[in-house]
């Protein structure tokens, strides 16, 4: 906890943003950090609430990685920086990365959220990592001796990245192969990076190579990489991918010129900023089109952002589901994730929203996309007479989730056991699929989740594959 009275004697004060007339002009993240002596009266405001939900990670509650929310707030409110550091990475390998990107639902259990008033855990964690990189305070952890033992992790997404860390630092050969030119999967390639800028990602890839692991870029496992060979060279394999299955919308007009998936939206940009070469794909641009985002979850708030900053004229983002409360009832939904409505930076910077819609078809001319036709729904999704209406569309873009891994190559290779929504079978204790020597994490296991559930099944993996190596293991879940 921090200071025992703070609560009642500092108001939450959080992270402010740039005018959105100043940061639709470029990619740049946008959010301004607070000074050192008000992250310290935020972090006094932490309670001795007895049982800390923040941390107890359980369903739709409290942080995955079981961050010691109060136990680093109490040492940022007594001035205690360097070791507040130390503690948060006991927990977490990339607090940079939930510190920006992340919902927060150890926020949504804070005690103090009973009255909308939570402490601001995710800046606090923002401001001691960033914190630390300035001071120098993070420093590779190389592993003082070797097993012997070689490992291959397969998707250099926050899920891999945290797991090969921790296989590293407890002394193994790891080979980490991504299929793209660089790592960090969607936080590269599907986080825009006004959210996330990049530079975060390459310093903790340098960190990385100094403890031992050996990034292997633009090795497609099952495509370009034999996967059956990859398995006889190594002691241990991990399935770190993401569910990169998209859901689609199988609706009239579906093939038109101007109809895409978010996934092959996003990724564009995110390589332009990079300078990378977006590689021989049709561009797919917003520049002075009429957008409409299909889809209403954090994908579809990054399309929103990212077709303002490339000058669209308008952006639609319409949503099946009805219209969310403005307010939570916290005494049905607290300490777990509530469901009220939210309104992303994106959608402050200009999108129209609809709820409870639905598309029926699409329209066009010369085969490309000109008008939705939509209707209004009811509670059963079924649509209400008399409130059909058309949108103009120049660009449509499906960001409507994610079901499950792409088969094809790696899964049909090694014919690994498939749960019963698609994604790689292992449970939660061991991480082992139905090969003896393979194991898998993240989303590829869990099916589409948040990053923070990532690096926290990533980080649990390396220790049931370090206990299934050694029959011992020092690393923590």
């Amino acid at each position: 906890m921090g200071k025992v009275t703070g609560f009642l004697e500092i108001d939450r004060q959080d992270r402010k943003y740039r005018p959105a007339s100043d940061r639709t002009r470029n990619y740049k993240e946008f959010v301004i950090p607070q000074a050192q002596n008000e992250m310290r009266n935020q972090a006094a405001r932490c309670m001795d609430c007895g049982i800390p939900f923040c941390h107890d990670a359980e369903g739709l509650r409290g942080c995955p990685v079981k961050n010691q929310i109060p136990d680093w707030n109490d040492l940022v409110y007594n001035g205690r920086w360097k070791q507040a550091s130390a503690n948060l990475h006991s927990t977490n390998n990339f607090p940079e990365f939930t510190g920006r990107i992340c919902p927060a639902p150890c926020e949504a259990s804070c005690t103090l959220n009973l009255i909308d008033e939570p402490v601001t855990i995710k800046s606090i964690e923002c401001a001691i990592v960033d914190r630390a990189w300035r001071k120098g305070w993070i420093k590779p952890e190389v592993a003082k001796s070797k097993t012997g033992k070689k490992v291959a992790v397969i998707g250099a997404g926050p899920a891999g990245m945290a797991c090969a860390q921790q296989l590293a630092r407890a002394g193994h050969n790891v080979h980490l192969y991504e299929k793209n030119a660089k790592a960090g999967g969607l936080l590269r390639y599907g986080i825009p990076d006004f959210k996330m800028e990049k530079h975060h990602i390459d310093q903790r890839v340098a960190q990385m190579e100094i403890e031992g692991v050996t990034f292997h870029y633009n090795a497609h496992v099952g495509n370009n990489i034999d996967a059956k060979k990859l398995v006889k060279k190594h002691d241990a394999i991990i399935f770190t991918g993401g569910a990169e299955q998209p859901r689609d919308l199988p609706i009239k007009g579906r093939d038109l010129s101007g109809v895409h998936f978010a996934m092959d939206f996003l990724p564009q940009q995110n390589r332009r900023v990079g300078n990378e070469d977006i590689g021989d794909v049709e561009p797919i641009l917003a520049g002075g089109k009429h957008v409409v985002v299909i889809g209403g979850g954090d994908t579809g708030s990054d399309c929103i952002g990212t077709s303002i900053r490339q000058g669209a004229l308008s952006v639609n983002q319409l949503e099946i589901m009805p219209i969310p409360p403005k307010n939570a009832n916290k005494q049905l939904s607290w300490p777990n994730w509530p469901m009220k409505l939210r309104t992303s930076s994106s959608q402050e910077e200009g999108a129209t929203r609809e709820f409870a819609v639905m598309t029926s078809s699409i329209e066009g001319k010369s085969g490309h996309v000109r008008t939705l036709n939509c209707a209004r729904v009811d509670e059963k999704f079924q649509v209400i007479k008399g409130t059909e209406f058309a949108l103009k569309a120049d660009l449509v873009l499906l960001a409507m989730g994610f079901t499950a891994p792409i088969y094809a190559g790696l899964l049909e290779t090694l014919g690994v056991e498939l749960d019963d929504r698609g994604n790689v079978k292992a449970d939660t204790l061991s991480y082992k699929t139905s090969h003896p020597k393979i194991f898998a994490a993240g989303d590829m296991r869990r099916g589409q989740s948040l990053v923070v559930w990532a690096i926290a099944e990533g980080r649990q993996a390396a220790r049931a594959v370090d206990l299934e190596l050694m029959g011992v293991t020092d690393l923590s879940r």
